[in-house]
C-alpha cells in the first residue's frame, strides 16, 4: 500500500528535510511539494493526494486557513516548530502532529497512523452497505451510514445516534461532517446533522426524526427542501 502525498512548507530547509524522509520511507509516494497554501490549493486541483505533511505558519494562508478552504481533505499530519497549535490541530481531525526538528522514528509513526487510517477507507463498501469507523469508549466502532439518524454537536464531542444505539465520539461536527454523503445528509443547524432518508416531516422551525424535534436554521430550510427535492 502506498500514499501519495504532498509536503508544504514555506521553509526550503525545513521542505527539503520533510521530503527527504517521506523519500526514505517505503510507503509513500511523493507526487509534489510546495511553498505556500496558495500554491497548493491550486496543485491539489490536479493530483490525487491522499496525505498532507502541512506546515502552519506560512504568510497569506497558514495551514489551517489551507484547510477551511479545502472541499475534499486528504490525511493531515501537522508539522510546526511549536507545540501551541496542538488543540487546535486536533480539532481539524489531524492523523497527527509533528514538531520540528523532526526524527525519523517519530515519523515513521505517524505514517503508520495514516496507513492504518487509510486501510479502514479501502474497507468503505461492504455487501451490507457503507460505513465509517468511529472512536468511541477507547473502541474502534463501525458504524453504517444508513443507520444514522443524525449527528448532535456535544462541546468537544459529538452524539451519533443510530437506529439501534448512540455513540458519543470526540469529534468537530466539521470534521465528521466531512465524512457523510452529501447527497444523504444536511446540516441543518450549527448542532444537528440529519440523514434525510429519516426525516418524517419538517415545518418553518423544526425537522422530527422518530418523534423528536431537531431544531432548523431559518437559513437552512430552502436548503433542506431543495435536499428533499433531489432524493
Amino acid at each position: 500500500m502506498t500514499l501519495n502525498c504532498v509536503v508544504v512548507d514555506d521553509s526550503s530547509i525545513q521542505r527539503l528535510s520533510i521530503v527527504k524522509l517521506v523519500n526514505s520511507h517505503s510507503s509513500l509516494n511523493l507526487v509534489a511539494e510546495y511553498n505556500s497554501a496558495l500554491e497548493t490549493k491550486n496543485g491539489l486541483n490536479t493530483h490525487k493526494v491522499d496525505l498532507i505533511f502541512l506546515d502552519i505558519e506560512m504568510p497569506v494562508l497558514n495551514g489551517f486557513e489551507l484547510l477551511d478552504v479545502l472541499n475534499n481533505k486528504p490525511q493531515i499530519i501537522f508539522v510546526t516548530g511549536k507545540t501551541e497549535y496542538a488543540f487546535k490541530a486536533f480539532n481539524y481531525d489531524a492523523i497527527d502532529y509533528l514538531q520540528k526538528p523532526i526524527v525519523k522514528e517519530r515519523f515513521n509513526i505517524a505514517v503508520e497512523k495514516a496507513l492504518e487510517q487509510y486501510k479502514l477507507k479501502l474497507d468503505f463498501n461492504e455487501a451490507e452497505g457503507d460505513h465509517i469507523f468511529v472512536k468511541s469508549n477507547l473502541k474502534k466502532r463501525k458504524v453504517y451510514i444508513k443507520d444514522i439518524k443524525w449527528v448532535e454537536a456535544l462541546g468537544d464531542y459529538i452524539k451519533i445516534v443510530t437506529k439501534e444505539s448512540s455513540l458519543v465520539v470526540l469529534s468537530t461536527m466539521k470534521s465528521f461532517e466531512t465524512k457523510l454523503p452529501e447527497d444523504t445528509f444536511l446540516r441543518i443547524h450549527k448542532s444537528y446533522i440529519v440523514n434525510l432518508d429519516k426525516i418524517d416531516k419538517f415545518n418553518s422551525k423544526n425537522v422530527e426524526i422518530d418523534s423528536f424535534e431537531i431544531p432548523l436554521s431559518r437559513n437552512k430550510k430552502t436548503l433542506l427542501v431543495e435536499a428533499l427535492n433531489n432524493i
